[in-house]
């Protein structure tokens, strides 16, 4: 493929600045589209590139997890947003947790900087008619670009719902109930602010939190929740002790003043260096404001606390990629146009920079008149893709990375063995795979 145009990225998320880097870094001009500051969708706080509008963790950096190994390869393959990421971490065990405010001001800052980018802010409502296209809207597409898509597709139904946890203040929570802990002392051993409940005052929350009143949706639209990431609400309805048992499960996080795990604990994760704020670990919710307020005061220690967000709940949207794009990510019906990040249908803010960063290697592998072989599906990269590019079927749904995506190892094997020989595999294939590689590997910022 000549290029006589820019490459036309839509969105300035996280795969979008993403692919721009790798792009530019090879000597591939650039034009990346951001619908800020003229136009935010109700999630967005902030102007900022690459903003996190829900959980500010990148999740687990042990590579013992699917996770983790995923942003092992990514390092490898030399990511912006990871390198981001780690000069922007908080403490949060062996989560890789970032302030988000200075995150986004990091890659901001080094998206303007880098020669090869123009930054052209509006609302794109069409996609380039010249050029190779890059789509990275991810999951909070506009309505009208996502009209466009869909008439492009013939794909007008795909989306499910997304929720955002509530943030409170440091100096409003009770330090005389709240204690600093990290399950099973992982990290530094106390990243984690901890509130215990007995079991009377569990039974008092959740039956509150199961009759509070809810933002209804649009009569037109039928609720598909994404299963990793469950309003606490909806989490609650399968039963009283699901809580317990997921976001307010108390193992491992033993109560310093009785010696002994509490019935249930809600745990809070650092927002920011400096330690002001504090995010609500699995509490994203759809509850209308002052149910919040009421239902969530009602956790010991946070019963007079400020927040400084609401959880709120938004429609993310994404594309049928099984049946639209090939190995690639290019449209078959319009290879000049690639898809990227969350609107692929990859879930998690580590797997859409994963997708961005191979879309865009792709591309400027095509560019340079080479070609770039998909990633193996035996290594984290492959086993993401092979579920984008797998059969899917009318209920593809989208998918953090997980072991269950690899390929079986044909070996019976304990858990932790087996997860260390996920690794161990992902990495020979990843080597070997690199060895092939057209492109030069470049150093991070």
């Amino acid at each position: 493929m000549s290029l006589s145009r820019p490459v036309s990225i839509i969105g300035a998320g996280l795969a979008g600045c993403e692919a721009a880097w790798q792009l530019s870094r090879r000597g591939i001009p650039v034009r990346l589209l951001e619908q800020k500051p003229e136009r935010r969708t109700p999630a967005q706080n902030s102007d900022q590139l690459a903003e996190l509008v829900c959980s500010n963790s990148f999740r687990s950096s042990n590579t013992m997890n699917a996770v983790g190994l995923l942003k092992e390869e990514m390092a490898a393959a030399g990511s912006l947003i990871l390198w981001a990421a780690t000069q922007c971490r908080v403490p949060a065990g062996d989560a890789l947790a970032v302030d988000r405010d200075r995150f986004a001001a990091l890659v901001t800052e080094t998206i303007r900087a880098q020669p090869g980018i123009t930054l052209v802010e509006g609302e794109a409502t069409e996609l380039p008619d010249d050029g190779p296209v890059i789509v990275a809207t991810g999951p909070l597409t506009s309505d009208r670009l996502a009209e466009r898509i869909g008439a492009l597709t013939g794909e007008s139904s795909l989306y499910f719902y997304d929720s955002i946890a509530p943030i409170v203040e440091d100096e409003s929570i009770d330090r005389e109930i709240v204690y600093a802990a990290s399950r099973y002392g992982k990290g530094d051993g106390d990243d984690y602010l901890n509130c215990p409940m007995d079991r009377e005052q569990y039974q008092v929350f959740y039956d509150a939190l199961c009759a509070a009143e809810r933002v209804p949706l649009r009569e037109f639209e039928k609720p598909r929740y994404f299963e990793g990431c469950l309003p606490i609400e909806i989490m609650a309805e399968r039963g009283v002790d699901t809580l317990r048992y997921g976001p307010m499960k108390p193992v491992g996080l033993p109560n310093p003043r009785t010696g002994k795990d509490p019935y249930a604990v809600v745990q809070l994760r650092r927002e920011n260096v400096a330690g002001t704020a504090w995010n609500l670990v699995g509490f994203q919710t759809k509850l209308k404001y002052p149910e919040q307020l009421r239902v969530f005061r009602l956790v010991p220690g946070l019963e007079s606390v400020s927040f400084l967000r609401m959880g709120s709940i938004h429609r993310n949207t994404f594309i049928h990629s099984p049946s639209l794009l090939d190995a690639n990510n290019r449209l078959r019906s319009d290879p000049r146009i690639r898809f990227a990040g969350q609107i692929t249908g990859v879930e998690g803010y580590v797997e859409s920079t994963a997708s961005g960063l191979l879309t865009s290697l792709y591309l400027a592998a095509e560019l340079q008149g080479s070609s770039l072989a998909s990633p193996p599906p035996e290594t984290a990269l492959g086993a993401m893709m092979s579920h984008v590019h797998g059969p899917g079927g009318k209920d593809y749904q989208p998918h953090n990375i997980h072991f269950g995506l690899f390929p079986p190892l044909g070996l019976k094997l304990r858990k932790r063995e087996r997860k260390a020989a996920y690794g161990e595999r992902a990495r020979d294939h990843l080597a070997a795979w690199l060895e092939r590689w057209p492109l030069e590997v470049l150093a991070s910022p």
